[in-house]
């Protein structure tokens, strides 16, 4: 296919012709599943989560929406129902809103129908009063793109934070893939929009051996390494009594079963992550680009979430489930402050630096990257005193511009 001469200045995409899948979800089961009473004795509700991050009280999102981007699987309400009564929570208000004609279409635990629940069941039990919008689209990169820019623009549920769990290497996107999607991040910043992205399941190479041919190279997950999303990555937690004994890096399995960080090889480093130190690729050529995750939390199948999925109960991890948890806290924080606190990333960054708004990581590594005091490229900045953050970004006057209307 050829772009006519007069046209090829303008055009930055041709999506469609291509549908085969190209992301993948970010969610690790705890083995053997479905998880025994002894294989759960060290996982977490994402209550108690939520609870030994601090996250604001008395708070429950009601006002806002959630919205959830997912390339395959579904939902059964029956699930959702027995879930958050067996929290004593209400079930959220969940809708499907089909792009491209994907569909909510439950099949198996062992296919998307877990990361499709995990996200719902996290984001809903952080934020139980916010409506959750689920996007469902073809894994194709035009089905993943019009997922993103329907719920950016959605004026009828009107989403203020995007969680996405669906992600693969840079290096396996095309690269009109890469700037469209980052301009449609650029539109979420501008709307007011905060969006959460897993930053991978495989440590620093992020190519399982089971679903992509090792390079042996270091990569970072797209898209959380588009310098306008909030990446999540991944820690190993243990806590007694009601709080956390210790908190790691997550590195269960360097190829596996680690969290994904590191250094971009498609996106410069950005003005806000100019004091950050951001290290030097692990790469041939050592190039300094956008570095990840920014923030991290809870990801280790061996202390993961307890979900139910298609009847069954299960122990979950991966850095799928930091993006809805993260995205639920957005929910919260949005909920108590006059406006949506938006793209966080320059605030994160700027003056919520040094606030104890996070709890800093610096045992673990994931591969080529290892932790160490402030932001590093395995957790960021640690995972999030969410009252703290709160309370920072209160004082910040946050959002940083006044979020435009959705078209």
């Amino acid at each position: 296919m050829y772009v006519p001469d007069d046209l090829a200045a303008i055009v930055e995409g041709v999506f469609g012709i291509d549908n085969m899948p190209i992301a993948k979800p970010h969610f690790r089961w705890l083995p053997p599943a479905p998880a025994t009473a002894a294989d759960a004795s060290a996982a977490f509700t994402p209550v108690d989560v939520a609870k030994l991050y601090n996250f604001p009280t008395g708070l429950d999102g009601s006002g806002q929406c959630i919205a959830i981007i997912e390339l395959g699987g579904g939902y059964r309400s029956v699930d959702l129902a027995v879930y958050f009564g067996g929290l004593n929570l209400p079930t959220p208000h969940v809708v499907a809103v089909s792009v491209d004609g994907g569909q909510n279409s439950p099949s198996l635990p062992t296919g998307a129908d877990g990361e499709v629940m995990l996200d719902i069941e996290i984001a809903g039990a952080v934020a139980p009063k916010a409506a959750i919008a689920v996007y469902f689209a073809p894994n194709s990169e035009q089905g993943f793109l019009d997922a993103i820019t329907a719920a950016i623009h959605d004026t009828v549920n009107k989403p203020s934070v995007i969680s996405i769990s669906w992600g693969a290497p840079e290096n396996a996107w095309s690269a009109q893939a890469l700037a469209s999607f980052d301009q449609a991040f650029q539109a979420a910043a501008a709307l007011g929009v905060t969006v959460c992205c897993a930053a991978g399941d495989a440590g620093s190479g992020d190519q399982n051996p089971d679903n992509t041919t090792p390079d042996g190279l270091a990569h970072a997950d797209f898209p959380g390494s588009s310098p306008h999303v909030l990446c999540c990555g991944g820690t190993r937690l243990a806590a007694a009594g009601g709080a956390i004994t210790s908190e790691t890096v997550w590195n269960d399995d360097p190829q596996r079963s680690a969290g994904g960080g590191g250094v971009s090889d498609v996106f410069d480093l950005p003005a806000y992550q100019q004091q950050a130190n951001v290290p030097r690729s692990a790469n041939p050529g050592g190039r300094v680009g956008r570095g990840v995750p920014d923030v991290a939390g809870n990801a280790s199948p061996a202390t993961g979430y307890r979900v139910r999925v298609d009847f069954l109960n299960f122990v979950v991890g991966g850095t799928s489930a930091v993006a809805p948890l993260c995205a639920g806290l957005v929910a919260l924080i949005n909920q108590k402050l006059p406006k949506p606190v938006g793209w966080l990333n320059p605030v994160l960054y700027g003056s919520v630096a040094g606030s104890g708004s996070f709890r800093d990581i610096d045992s673990g590594n994931i591969g080529s990257y290892t932790a160490g005091a402030g932001w590093d490229a395995c957790t960021g900045w640690g995972s999030p005193a969410g009252a703290t953050l709160l309370a920072a970004l209160a004082g910040d006057g946050s959002p940083l511009v006044a979020p435009r209307e959705r078209v």
